[in-house]
Protein backbone atom coordinates (compact mmCIF):
# COMPACT_ATOMS: atom_id res chain seq x y z
CA UNK A 1 0.00 0.00 0.00
CA UNK A 2 0.98 3.64 -0.97
CA UNK A 3 1.32 6.52 1.48
CA UNK A 4 1.17 10.12 1.34
CA UNK A 5 1.11 13.30 3.11
CA UNK A 6 -2.21 15.34 2.74
CA UNK A 7 -1.64 19.28 3.70
CA UNK A 8 -4.58 21.84 4.75
CA UNK A 9 -1.83 24.49 5.70
CA UNK A 10 -4.22 25.47 8.34
CA UNK A 11 -3.08 28.99 10.03
CA UNK A 12 -4.05 29.17 14.13
CA UNK A 13 -4.60 32.97 15.38
CA UNK A 14 -2.90 35.16 16.52
CA UNK A 15 -1.98 35.49 13.05
CA UNK A 16 1.99 37.37 12.86
CA UNK A 17 3.70 38.64 10.11
CA UNK A 18 5.49 35.30 10.20
CA UNK A 19 2.41 32.99 10.82
CA UNK A 20 2.06 31.98 7.31
CA UNK A 21 5.21 31.91 6.85
CA UNK A 22 5.80 29.31 9.43
CA UNK A 23 3.26 27.05 8.43
CA UNK A 24 4.32 26.84 5.00
CA UNK A 25 8.07 26.23 6.07
CA UNK A 26 7.24 23.68 8.32
CA UNK A 27 5.12 22.19 5.41
CA UNK A 28 7.87 22.25 3.01
CA UNK A 29 10.29 20.42 5.32
CA UNK A 30 7.80 17.88 6.30
CA UNK A 31 7.80 17.32 2.97
CA UNK A 32 11.68 16.56 2.54
CA UNK A 33 11.60 14.63 4.76
CA UNK A 34 8.90 12.76 3.64
CA UNK A 35 10.64 12.28 -0.03
CA UNK A 36 13.33 10.71 2.09
CA UNK A 37 11.59 8.03 3.74
CA UNK A 38 10.05 6.72 0.17
CA UNK A 39 6.28 8.31 0.63
CA UNK A 40 4.83 8.17 -2.62
CA UNK A 41 3.13 11.55 -3.03
CA UNK A 42 2.12 14.95 -1.41
CA UNK A 43 -1.34 16.23 -2.08
CA UNK A 44 -2.42 19.94 -1.53
CA UNK A 45 -5.95 21.15 -1.04
CA UNK A 46 -7.11 24.81 -2.95
CA UNK A 47 -9.61 26.26 -0.46
CA UNK A 48 -10.60 30.17 0.32
CA UNK A 49 -11.63 32.21 2.52
CA UNK A 50 -11.37 29.20 4.84
CA UNK A 51 -9.49 31.29 8.29
CA UNK A 52 -7.69 29.05 10.18
CA UNK A 53 -8.77 26.32 8.48
CA UNK A 54 -6.61 26.55 5.14
CA UNK A 55 -4.79 28.81 4.02
CA UNK A 56 -4.04 26.74 0.76
CA UNK A 57 -5.60 29.09 -1.82
CA UNK A 58 -2.60 28.26 -4.29
CA UNK A 59 -1.58 24.56 -4.31
CA UNK A 60 0.09 25.08 -7.50
CA UNK A 61 2.81 27.38 -6.09
CA UNK A 62 3.31 25.05 -2.64
CA UNK A 63 3.60 21.61 -5.04
CA UNK A 64 6.16 23.52 -7.42
CA UNK A 65 8.32 24.35 -4.08
CA UNK A 66 7.99 20.91 -3.28
CA UNK A 67 9.06 19.45 -6.61
CA UNK A 68 11.94 22.12 -6.39
CA UNK A 69 12.93 20.58 -2.99
CA UNK A 70 12.02 16.69 -3.13
CA UNK A 71 13.36 13.89 -5.21
CA UNK A 72 11.07 11.18 -5.80
CA UNK A 73 7.43 12.23 -4.40
CA UNK A 74 5.26 12.68 -6.56
CA UNK A 75 3.08 15.83 -6.32
CA UNK A 76 -0.94 16.38 -6.00
CA UNK A 77 -3.40 18.53 -6.77
CA UNK A 78 -5.88 17.38 -4.31
CA UNK A 79 -7.88 19.33 -5.63
CA UNK A 80 -8.54 21.64 -8.52
CA UNK A 81 -11.75 23.22 -8.44
CA UNK A 82 -13.33 22.90 -11.49
CA UNK A 83 -16.14 25.44 -11.20
CA UNK A 84 -15.83 28.29 -14.09
CA UNK A 85 -15.89 31.20 -11.24
CA UNK A 86 -13.08 29.64 -9.61
CA UNK A 87 -10.65 28.32 -12.39
CA UNK A 88 -10.78 28.67 -16.46
CA UNK A 89 -9.97 25.05 -17.46
CA UNK A 90 -7.48 26.78 -20.39
CA UNK A 91 -5.82 27.88 -17.00
CA UNK A 92 -6.28 24.83 -15.22
CA UNK A 93 -4.64 22.73 -17.94
CA UNK A 94 -1.73 25.28 -18.56
CA UNK A 95 -0.79 25.33 -14.79
CA UNK A 96 -0.93 21.71 -14.29
CA UNK A 97 1.23 20.97 -17.29
CA UNK A 98 3.88 23.48 -15.89
CA UNK A 99 4.12 21.64 -12.44
CA UNK A 100 4.05 18.53 -14.65
CA UNK A 101 7.24 19.45 -16.53
CA UNK A 102 8.78 21.31 -13.54
CA UNK A 103 8.50 18.62 -11.20
CA UNK A 104 9.81 16.09 -13.86
CA UNK A 105 6.39 13.95 -14.73
CA UNK A 106 5.68 13.79 -10.86
CA UNK A 107 1.97 15.26 -11.41
CA UNK A 108 -1.39 13.34 -9.44
CA UNK A 109 -4.41 15.74 -10.74
CA UNK A 110 -7.08 16.01 -8.31
CA UNK A 111 -10.62 17.46 -8.85
CA UNK A 112 -13.54 19.03 -7.35
CA UNK A 113 -16.35 21.52 -6.97
CA UNK A 114 -15.63 22.68 -3.62
CA UNK A 115 -18.28 21.94 -0.67
CA UNK A 116 -18.41 24.91 1.58
CA UNK A 117 -21.15 27.82 0.95
CA UNK A 118 -18.36 30.70 2.15
CA UNK A 119 -16.17 29.39 -1.39
CA UNK A 120 -18.91 28.99 -3.57
CA UNK A 121 -20.84 32.35 -2.50
CA UNK A 122 -17.92 34.05 -2.09
CA UNK A 123 -17.00 33.34 -6.15
CA UNK A 124 -20.69 33.97 -6.68
CA UNK A 125 -21.18 30.47 -7.99
CA UNK A 126 -23.87 28.32 -8.43
CA UNK A 127 -24.00 25.09 -6.23
CA UNK A 128 -26.91 23.47 -8.40
CA UNK A 129 -24.46 23.55 -11.67
CA UNK A 130 -21.18 22.73 -10.10
CA UNK A 131 -21.13 18.86 -11.05
CA UNK A 132 -21.81 19.62 -14.44
CA UNK A 133 -19.37 21.63 -14.77
CA UNK A 134 -16.98 19.96 -13.09
CA UNK A 135 -17.82 16.65 -15.37
CA UNK A 136 -17.62 19.23 -18.69
CA UNK A 137 -13.90 20.18 -17.24
CA UNK A 138 -12.53 16.58 -16.58
CA UNK A 139 -13.39 15.53 -20.07
CA UNK A 140 -12.35 18.43 -22.04
CA UNK A 141 -9.11 19.34 -19.70
CA UNK A 142 -7.63 15.99 -21.14
CA UNK A 143 -8.08 16.94 -24.53
CA UNK A 144 -6.20 20.25 -23.95
CA UNK A 145 -2.97 18.24 -23.39
CA UNK A 146 -3.56 15.43 -25.97
CA UNK A 147 -4.65 17.61 -29.32
CA UNK A 148 -2.08 20.17 -30.88
CA UNK A 149 -4.92 22.55 -30.89
CA UNK A 150 -8.21 22.30 -29.54
CA UNK A 151 -11.51 24.56 -29.26
CA UNK A 152 -14.64 23.77 -28.22
CA UNK A 153 -18.17 24.89 -27.64
CA UNK A 154 -19.83 23.72 -24.14
CA UNK A 155 -22.19 24.70 -21.37
CA UNK A 156 -19.88 26.18 -19.17
CA UNK A 157 -17.39 27.80 -21.32
CA UNK A 158 -16.13 28.15 -25.02
CA UNK A 159 -13.35 28.62 -26.78
CA UNK A 160 -11.55 28.82 -30.17
CA UNK A 161 -9.04 26.70 -31.42
CA UNK A 162 -5.94 27.44 -30.01
CA UNK A 163 -2.83 25.59 -28.82
CA UNK A 164 -2.95 25.24 -25.23
CA UNK A 165 0.62 25.06 -24.37
CA UNK A 166 2.91 23.65 -22.93
CA UNK A 167 1.57 20.06 -22.59
CA UNK A 168 2.40 17.80 -19.78
CA UNK A 169 5.77 15.91 -19.29
CA UNK A 170 3.91 12.68 -18.64
CA UNK A 171 2.17 10.89 -21.74
CA UNK A 172 -0.51 11.18 -22.58
CA UNK A 173 -1.25 13.59 -19.61
CA UNK A 174 -0.95 12.79 -15.57
CA UNK A 175 -3.24 10.43 -13.96
CA UNK A 176 -6.73 12.19 -12.76
CA UNK A 177 -8.52 11.94 -9.84
CA UNK A 178 -11.68 12.96 -7.82
CA UNK A 179 -12.25 13.65 -4.18
CA UNK A 180 -14.71 11.93 -2.53
CA UNK A 181 -16.16 13.52 0.33
CA UNK A 182 -20.06 11.62 0.43
CA UNK A 183 -20.31 8.12 -0.61
CA UNK A 184 -21.13 8.29 -4.24
CA UNK A 185 -18.59 10.40 -5.29
CA UNK A 186 -16.41 7.11 -6.19
CA UNK A 187 -19.25 5.52 -8.44
CA UNK A 188 -18.90 9.20 -10.41
CA UNK A 189 -14.95 8.41 -10.12
CA UNK A 190 -14.97 4.71 -11.19
CA UNK A 191 -17.42 5.85 -14.53
CA UNK A 192 -14.84 7.98 -15.37
CA UNK A 193 -12.12 5.78 -15.46
CA UNK A 194 -10.65 8.15 -12.36
CA UNK A 195 -9.08 7.37 -8.74
CA UNK A 196 -10.66 8.32 -5.96
CA UNK A 197 -8.96 10.83 -3.30
CA UNK A 198 -10.34 10.15 0.55
CA UNK A 199 -12.68 7.29 0.48
CA UNK A 200 -13.92 7.36 4.29
CA UNK A 201 -17.04 5.52 5.03
CA UNK A 202 -18.31 4.63 8.76
CA UNK A 203 -17.60 1.11 8.98
CA UNK A 204 -14.93 -1.21 7.34
CA UNK A 205 -17.87 -3.09 5.83
CA UNK A 206 -19.22 -0.24 4.30
CA UNK A 207 -15.85 0.58 2.79
CA UNK A 208 -15.63 -3.07 1.35
CA UNK A 209 -18.67 -3.14 -0.21
CA UNK A 210 -17.87 0.57 -1.63
CA UNK A 211 -14.35 -0.71 -3.21
CA UNK A 212 -15.81 -4.01 -4.71
CA UNK A 213 -18.34 -1.63 -6.48
CA UNK A 214 -15.79 0.73 -7.65
CA UNK A 215 -13.47 -1.88 -9.02
CA UNK A 216 -16.72 -3.55 -10.18
CA UNK A 217 -17.74 0.00 -12.24
CA UNK A 218 -14.45 0.89 -13.53
CA UNK A 219 -14.37 -2.28 -15.36
CA UNK A 220 -16.58 -0.77 -17.64
CA UNK A 221 -16.11 2.96 -17.41
CA UNK A 222 -15.55 4.98 -20.43
CA UNK A 223 -12.64 6.80 -19.05
CA UNK A 224 -12.42 11.16 -19.17
CA UNK A 225 -8.98 11.01 -20.49
CA UNK A 226 -6.74 8.84 -21.91
CA UNK A 227 -6.17 6.15 -19.46
CA UNK A 228 -8.14 4.48 -16.56
CA UNK A 229 -6.66 5.12 -13.08
CA UNK A 230 -8.10 2.61 -11.12
CA UNK A 231 -6.82 3.63 -7.50
CA UNK A 232 -8.78 4.23 -4.50
CA UNK A 233 -7.10 6.59 -1.48
CA UNK A 234 -7.85 7.18 2.03
CA UNK A 235 -7.63 10.74 4.23
CA UNK A 236 -6.47 9.96 7.63
CA UNK A 237 -4.13 11.06 10.11
CA UNK A 238 -1.05 10.18 11.19
CA UNK A 239 0.92 10.92 14.72
CA UNK A 240 3.65 8.07 15.46
CA UNK A 241 5.42 7.46 18.41
CA UNK A 242 7.27 4.77 20.22
CA UNK A 243 5.26 5.17 23.60
CA UNK A 244 1.48 4.44 22.97
CA UNK A 245 0.26 6.61 25.29
CA UNK A 246 2.17 9.63 24.05
CA UNK A 247 1.12 8.97 20.25
CA UNK A 248 -2.54 8.37 21.41
CA UNK A 249 -2.65 11.42 23.38
CA UNK A 250 -1.01 13.59 21.29
CA UNK A 251 -2.31 12.18 18.37
CA UNK A 252 -5.83 12.59 19.32
CA UNK A 253 -5.66 15.92 20.41
CA UNK A 254 -4.62 16.82 16.79
CA UNK A 255 -7.59 14.99 15.34
CA UNK A 256 -10.05 17.03 17.51
CA UNK A 257 -8.81 20.25 17.05
CA UNK A 258 -8.98 19.35 13.21
CA UNK A 259 -12.50 18.02 13.81
CA UNK A 260 -13.27 21.32 15.72
CA UNK A 261 -12.33 23.41 12.94
CA UNK A 262 -14.28 21.33 10.29
CA UNK A 263 -17.75 21.57 12.36
CA UNK A 264 -17.17 25.93 11.88
CA UNK A 265 -17.22 25.33 8.02
CA UNK A 266 -20.62 26.30 6.67
CA UNK A 267 -20.90 23.64 4.13
CA UNK A 268 -22.49 24.02 1.19
CA UNK A 269 -25.27 21.45 2.13
CA UNK A 270 -26.10 22.67 5.44
CA UNK A 271 -26.34 26.82 4.52
CA UNK A 272 -27.67 26.55 1.42
CA UNK A 273 -29.30 23.11 0.53
CA UNK A 274 -29.95 22.23 -2.88
CA UNK A 275 -30.12 19.40 -5.39
CA UNK A 276 -26.86 19.47 -5.92
CA UNK A 277 -25.57 19.68 -2.11
CA UNK A 278 -28.53 17.78 -0.27
CA UNK A 279 -29.16 18.90 3.04
CA UNK A 280 -28.27 16.53 5.73
CA UNK A 281 -30.71 16.95 7.95
CA UNK A 282 -29.84 16.88 11.76
CA UNK A 283 -26.36 15.75 10.59
CA UNK A 284 -25.72 19.71 10.66
CA UNK A 285 -26.30 20.44 14.35
CA UNK A 286 -24.98 17.42 15.41
CA UNK A 287 -21.64 17.91 13.35
CA UNK A 288 -21.17 21.46 15.02
CA UNK A 289 -21.84 20.06 18.62
CA UNK A 290 -19.84 17.14 17.94
CA UNK A 291 -16.29 17.97 19.83
CA UNK A 292 -14.11 20.83 21.10
CA UNK A 293 -10.77 21.04 21.21
CA UNK A 294 -10.10 20.10 24.29
CA UNK A 295 -12.53 16.98 24.26
CA UNK A 296 -10.88 13.97 25.67
CA UNK A 297 -12.12 10.57 23.31
CA UNK A 298 -10.94 7.56 21.78
CA UNK A 299 -9.36 7.16 18.26
CA UNK A 300 -11.88 5.26 15.59
CA UNK A 301 -10.87 2.45 14.20
CA UNK A 302 -8.09 2.88 11.56
CA UNK A 303 -6.47 5.82 12.59
CA UNK A 304 -2.99 6.08 12.18
CA UNK A 305 -2.21 6.98 15.64
CA UNK A 306 0.27 5.33 18.81
CA UNK A 307 3.01 3.03 18.49
CA UNK A 308 4.56 1.58 15.16
CA UNK A 309 2.71 -1.95 16.44
CA UNK A 310 -0.90 0.25 16.52
CA UNK A 311 -0.01 2.30 13.20
CA UNK A 312 0.59 -1.53 11.14
CA UNK A 313 -2.97 -3.08 12.93
CA UNK A 314 -4.84 -0.15 11.98
CA UNK A 315 -3.46 0.27 8.16
CA UNK A 316 -3.75 -3.54 7.50
CA UNK A 317 -7.62 -3.26 7.83
CA UNK A 318 -7.35 -0.57 5.20
CA UNK A 319 -5.11 -2.63 2.90
CA UNK A 320 -7.48 -5.67 3.61
CA UNK A 321 -10.29 -3.97 2.47
CA UNK A 322 -8.51 -2.77 -0.97
CA UNK A 323 -7.84 0.28 -0.34
CA UNK A 324 -4.63 1.66 -2.76
CA UNK A 325 -2.99 4.65 -0.50
CA UNK A 326 -3.51 6.02 2.82
CA UNK A 327 -3.15 10.18 2.61
CA UNK A 328 -1.77 11.60 5.86
CA UNK A 329 -2.65 14.83 7.55
CA UNK A 330 0.29 15.80 9.72
CA UNK A 331 -0.58 18.44 12.17
CA UNK A 332 -3.68 20.82 12.24
CA UNK A 333 -3.27 24.37 13.21
CA UNK A 334 0.70 23.93 14.24
CA UNK A 335 -0.53 21.91 17.35
CA UNK A 336 2.54 19.49 17.29
CA UNK A 337 6.00 20.71 17.26
CA UNK A 338 7.84 20.71 14.67
CA UNK A 339 10.47 18.23 15.95
CA UNK A 340 7.41 15.96 17.05
CA UNK A 341 6.06 15.93 13.74
CA UNK A 342 9.56 14.86 11.98
CA UNK A 343 10.56 12.39 14.55
CA UNK A 344 6.72 10.42 13.90
CA UNK A 345 7.37 10.77 9.71
CA UNK A 346 11.29 9.46 10.32
CA UNK A 347 9.73 6.14 12.80
CA UNK A 348 6.38 5.53 10.73
CA UNK A 349 9.30 5.47 7.44
CA UNK A 350 11.57 2.70 8.88
CA UNK A 351 9.00 0.99 11.72
CA UNK A 352 5.63 1.11 9.43
CA UNK A 353 6.21 1.53 5.80
CA UNK A 354 8.53 -1.88 5.34
CA UNK A 355 5.56 -3.85 6.55
CA UNK A 356 3.66 -3.09 3.55
CA UNK A 357 4.36 -3.47 -0.27
CA UNK A 358 3.20 -0.49 -2.77
CA UNK A 359 0.92 -1.69 -5.26
CA UNK A 360 1.99 -0.91 -9.17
Amino acid sequence: MRFGVFYELSVPRPWTAESERTVYMNALEQVRVADEMGFHSVWAVEHHFLEEYSHSSAPELFLTACAMQTKQIRVGHGIVICVPEFNHPVKIAERAAVLDILSGGRLEFGTGRSATWTELGGFRANPDTTKNSWDEFVHTIPQMWMQERFGYEGQYFSMPTRAVLPKPYQKPHPPMWVAVSTPGTEMDAADRGMGALGVNFTTFKAQEERVQEYRRRIQNCTPAGAFVNDKLAAANFLFCHEDSAEGVGIGGRMIQNFQYLAGQLDMAKEAYPTKGYPSPGLLAATRRQASSPGEPGQPPEGIAIGNPEQIIRELKKWEAVGVDQINFLLNASELIPQEQVLESLRLFGTEVMPHFTEKN
